[in-house]
């Protein structure tokens, strides 16, 4: 895998984790300060844009696999998946 895509990936990873702290941060400390429904649906909307976040690293690999299947990377799974 190119450098490109794997700064892209890790920066996913970062997003997802920062959305998830967020939402985490808004269920406990939210009802401070918001209203009971405007906290719930933060923290909605903050773990579904994790989620997200989660799942294209995954689908930008399975892509680049799928265009590059005699390339193997330098760095691969130790796990195979199939």
């Amino acid at each position: 895998m190119d450098d490109k895509l794997k700064r892209k990936i890790m920066l996913f990873y970062a997003g997802g984790i920062m959305n998830a702290l967020l939402g985490l941060y808004v269920l406990i400390e939210g009802l401070s300060f918001l209203t009971a429904d405007t906290a719930r649906t933060l923290a909605i909307v903050f773990f579904v844009f994790a989620a997200v976040d989660f799942y294209l690293p995954y689908s930008l690999k399975q892509r680049w696999l799928a265009n590059n299947p005699g390339v193997q990377s330098s760095n691969n799974d130790p796990v195979q998946r199939s």
